[in-house]
């Protein structure tokens, strides 16, 4: 065992050490103990209860995400020390050097037949907490993420940019996983993702795909993207386009030639323009325009729903495909009639939220009322439904 493994044995050892221990108990049925809050035993108990999310906080129960929901707390509230001795044995020497220096950490591990879990451990109030995200243990296709099989036409193209947007938690990433696991079955072509963390972990088949990881593999986005354009790339996957200097790297990719996906903290397909277009200084505007006109190929905005079967979700999405139309007007600024071209571009396979929650409707999977309550002008659902 060489010096950095004795270390972190020595760090973990202590760790283990300092919780407290309590007289083991009979868990309740369907419950992990209170006295016996092993990280194994919680990350089973959130995968047997389908959860999405385990998050564990100083002085609150045990919480799981269910259906997109917090469950209300259950157990007795965790103290700091024991939520150390539960998270710092996931971590290296070097990982828990970078915690203390940042004060939160993105990673994930690996729990035997449990699977892949992608965390995020923090700071609040002094002490540490975790986001524990459960991962599906295969790749998911677009036809088990019920989302629409027109989508599966952007895996066909060979250059330009794609981009998934919505809220934290929508399945940005999964629905990033299905496009490029297309690609991987019917081209042979050499994808490059870079991520933080990797969450789906691709094999080959048709294509060779190398996965970087931002903090273990590369310091961070910009230095992976500089890297990968000199690697020969057909596929580049970029986790999120964080500033703009990401966002113009992606762009010359896209234009010169490479088939980019990445995403962006948007609620609409109109926002991302906008949201691109406003990281660059005024007077970059204009050719930054001109180069996401040329590049861009499609924008999916996409939103989780519950269906009407219970612990059901369905995404609803807003797809703007970049016609001849719609590069116009954003090459000439006229973002505002973007809407209106989504709305009548359903031959071009474009549609707008309230048109894809309607179907929703249509289709007997969610509630009129879970429609409304997720759109994003009334009208035009009232319109449709």
């Amino acid at each position: 065992m060489g010096e950095y493994d004795t270390e972190l044995a020595r760090i973990v050892a202590e760790l283990n050490r300092a919780a407290p221990r309590t007289r083991p108990r009979e868990p309740p049925a369907g419950r992990p103990g209170e006295a016996s809050l092993e990280l194994d035993s919680l990350l089973e108990f959130a995968a047997r209860n389908h959860a999405s999310d385990l998050l564990l906080i100083a002085g609150a129960g045990v919480i799981l995400r269910l259906n997109g929901a917090l469950a209300p707390p259950f157990g007795l509230p965790l103290d700091p020390e024991r939520i150390h001795s539960l998270l710092a044995p996931l971590l290296t020497a070097r990982q828990l050097q970078e915690l203390e220096r940042n004060r939160s950490l993105d990673f994930c591990f690996v729990r035997g037949a449990l699977g892949r879990f992608r965390t995020n451990i923090h700071y609040q109030r002094g002490s540490l907490a975790a986001s524990i995200r459960l991962l599906p243990a295969h790749i998911p296709s677009l036809e088990s993420l019920h989302l629409p099989a027109s989508l599966a036409k952007l895996a066909e193209r060979r250059q330009g940019l794609i981009l998934i947007t919505g809220a934290t938690g929508c399945g940005k990433t999964s629905t990033l996983a299905a496009l490029i696991d297309l690609i991987n079955s019917n081209r042979c072509a050499h994808i490059v993702t870079i991520e933080d963390p990797v969450e789906y972990q691709h094999a080959n088949r048709s294509a060779v795909i190398e996965q970087i990881e931002v903090g273990r593999d590369t310091p961070d986005f910009v230095c992976a993207l500089r890297s990968i354009l000199r690697q020969t790339p057909d596929v580049i996957l970029v986790g999120e386009m964080r500033d703009n200097e990401a966002m113009r790297t992606v762009l010359t990719a896209a234009e010169t030639g490479h088939l980019v996906l990445s995403t962006l903290h948007t609620n609409d397909a109109v926002q991302a323009i906008s949201r691109i277009l406003d990281s660059f200084p005024t007077a970059n505007q204009p050719q930054i325009r001109q180069q996401l006109s040329l590049a861009l190929n499609a924008v999916i905005a996409q939103q989780l729903v519950p269906g009407l079967e219970e612990g059901s979700r369905y995404p609803a999405v807003e797809i703007l495909i970049a016609t001849d139309a719609v590069r116009n007007l954003i090459r000439r600024g006229e973002d505002h009639q973007l809407r209106s071209q989504i709305s009548i571009g359903r031959a071009a396979g474009m549609m707008t939220m309230e048109q894809s929650l309607a179907e929703l409707v249509r289709a007997g999977r969610i509630t009129r009322e879970t429609a409304f309550a997720h759109c994003f002008r009334r009208d035009d659902l009232q319109h449709y439904l």
